[in-house]
């Protein structure tokens, strides 16, 4: 089979999966304890059971509470299918624009923080396994296992209460994802567009700004520096124990021990012969890291007040609104087949021993 059939495969298989979990995720949100028409219902407690039992009806009519089960698994097949998630319970706005201004904060803070960690975890990883056996291997362990059982929320107080503007430096801001003053005179122009008029035709010349464009990255990143290092700090420790693993596996090999015959470096078997075997174990975790990046960093954002996926999940689960997370967990669950598929066709590119088929 050759690599277009495989993805097509892959694909359609990958489709089937998705109607799988779009059912999965329906049960569970029917069967989980907990009424948001009840949260609902909370506004009108003083009310008379006759006016309360008017209000439930109603409710119930416009969030289809009303209909048979199998009617409403249809009707949410085609809504998420069509990208139709519906509104907020409480906030009445829809879903889709709200995901759409929160995504891009999610992305940023876990995205960076995922590279940066995968990149900081192998490479020391690597250090370790030349230094395997000595003070630093056992140091570096240690290390992993400590920042990987410390709470996010512990290491997010501890580093605002050192760095924030409050704490002890004042470094960076403690909350949000931009400066608050921005919400009332405006974000810094990166640049002024001024248009220009002759007698036949409108031209418009835009002028950057480089005071406007450093304004406005030293804001973002200011508010992001926190966070980042709440979660790089949290996950880098878990890379470096990964890619020890994997790397100890593989210097045993037969294949290492010719290469160490042959005369080359210790650095160049290990980066061009031991690390690339020992890959696929990191390439699979990077990809399901990558898959859920959606899901965002709840704590951290709670922390932080980080306009991101993660503090609104929180918010949802707080009030119950299970149309948010319908969609939110059906966006991941997307991001995690597609991390997948992306990580089958990397084994096949890194190691030529694998085909597809």
């Amino acid at each position: 089979m050759g690599l277009k059939s495989y993805i097509a495969k892959r694909i359609v298989y990958s489709f089937i999966l998705l109607l799988t979990v779009i059912a999965v995720n329906f049960i569970i949100f029917i069967a989980m304890p907990g009424d948001p028409g009840a949260f609902l219902m909370s506004a009108w407690s003083k009310e008379s059971p006759e006016r309360r039992k008017e209000h439930e009806q109603a409710l119930n009519e416009m969030w289809g509470l009303h209909e048979p089960w199998y009617i409403r698994l249809i009707k949410y097949y085609r809504n998420l299918l069509t990208w139709n998630f519906g509104i907020e319970i409480a906030g009445r706005r829809l879903i889709a624009n709200v995901m759409a201004e929160k995504i891009p904060y999610t992305v940023l803070l876990l995205g960076l923080s995922d590279v940066v960690s995968i990149i900081l975890g192998v490479y020391i990883g690597i250090i370790v396994i030349k230094k395997r056996g000595s003070a630093f291997d056992s140091a570096a362990v240690i290390s992993s296992l400590i920042m990987g059982s410390l709470p996010t929320f512990w290491i997010g107080l501890v580093l605002l209460w050192f760095f924030s503007r409050s704490g002890v430096l004042g470094w960076f801001p403690g909350s949000g994802a931009f400066p608050r003053d921005w919400a009332l005179t405006g974000w810094p122009k990166v640049y002024t567009v001024n248009p220009s008029y002759t007698p036949a035709t409108l031209n418009y010349n835009t002028t950057l700004s480089l005071q406007g464009s450093l304004d406005l990255l030293g804001g973002f990143l200011s508010h992001l520096a926190l966070p980042f290092f709440t979660l790089t700090i949290f996950t880098v420790g878990g890379w470096i124990l990964l890619t020890r693993a994997a790397m100890l596996e593989t210097i045993t090999e037969d294949y290492i021990v010719t290469a160490k015959a042959k005369g080359l470096s210790e650095t160049e078997i290990l980066y061009k012969h031991a690390l690339k075997n020992a890959s696929l174990p990191i390439i699979t975790s990077a990809a399901l890291s990558f898959g859920f990046i959606l899901s965002g960093a709840i704590i951290t954002e709670t922390v932080f007040s980080y306009p991101g996926i993660g503090g609104w999940i929180w918010d949802a689960i707080s009030i119950r609104d299970y149309p948010v997370l319908m969609a939110v967990f059906y966006l991941i669950s997307i991001c995690v087949i597609v991390a997948n598929i992306i990580a089958d066709l990397l084994y096949g590119v890194i190691d030529p021993r694998i085909k597809y088929g």
